[in-house]
């Protein structure tokens, strides 16, 4: 007899990922030529829900992506990864297809590479933004800094998602709380007692990521990107929103070098909730 014909790779079962597919979610970033980024594999797998495609012979992945669930206002979808193996075969449309089944109609959110743009752009989704990745060792200005910053503290928590809520847009609760364990270090600024913006510093290879970083106004996001910097000899790495000009040539000036864009794109809304003026780097792009 005849075993019955493997299915299609793109006709295989899309799964709910756990936190036991971490090392098979990192061994994909890997492939693909990302940093394996174990740490931040746990912190999306934790807070969000993982998707993936495992491969036939159950040893692996064939492809993965993340869904942060931010209510029924939002949600963000990062982390989409194929296989080089099995690259160009369908399956990251099959996968984003099942993602926005599951999701139903909350509006979704993510940061697109080049490679990946096209393949929104036919799903529906309109490009509202971009963010420019700056990379490099940081150089601190001489002199004071013009903010005040300070190592946040435990009950500092309620005061940053007070905060936080109107300039994300939409109640980011459990990533906020999730801050002080997956952060390397946590600061906020304040005037008068009152938190202007806070900022996490954490791992990614042989980097540190600046993200999120919520602040005021451009003076208090240089504040507490120098207060971080400092903290670190390890190159720093951000996502800042394109619009903010100011900061991102400041950042130059200090001696990080711009590299790759996302386009931030949405499903299902016109546009990111929040405040844009004050929202200057996300997390990490897979959440947004």
């Amino acid at each position: 007899m005849h075993s019955p014909s493997p299915l299609p790779l793109v006709d295989l079962p899309v799964r709910r990922l756990t936190r036991g597919d971490l090392v098979a979610c990192a061994d994909l970033s890997e492939d693909r030529g990302w940093p394996r980024d174990e740490h931040r594999w746990g912190l999306l797998l934790s807070a969000g829900t993982g998707y993936g495609i495992a491969e036939p012979d159950g040893k692996g992945l064939v492809a993965a992506c993340v869904v942060t669930s931010y209510g029924p206002r939002l949600a963000t979808v990062g982390m989409l990864l194929v296989a080089a193996r099995h690259a160009r075969q369908g399956i990251a449309r099959r996968l984003m297809r099942h993602v926005m089944e599951e999701t139903g109609s909350t509006p979704l959110a993510l940061y697109a590479t080049p490679e990946g743009q096209r393949l929104y752009e036919e799903l529906g989704f309109a490009q509202v933004g971009r963010t420019e990745r700056v990379l490099g060792r940081f150089r601190a200005e001489d002199g004071p800094a013009a903010v005040t910053t300070r190592p946040a503290a435990a009950d500092d928590l309620q005061a940053m998602v007070r905060l936080d809520l109107p300039v994300f847009g939409t109640d980011r609760t459990h990533l906020i709380a999730r801050l002080p364990a997956f952060s390397d270090r946590l600061r906020v600024a304040e005037e008068n007692g009152e938190l202007t913006g806070y900022a996490a510093l954490w791992p990614s290879g042989d980097a540190h990521v600046v993200g999120p970083l919520i602040a005021r106004d451009t003076a208090t996001a240089k504040a507490l990107v120098t207060a971080l910097a400092a903290t670190t000899d390890r190159p720093l790495r951000a996502d800042i929103d394109a619009r903010h000009e100011e900061l991102l040539g400041w950042l130059v000036e200090r001696g990080l070098e711009p590299g790759s864009r996302t386009t931030v794109m949405t499903y299902g809304v016109a546009d990111l909730p929040g405040d844009a003026t004050r929202r200057f780097a996300p997390l990490t792009i897979a959440t947004g």
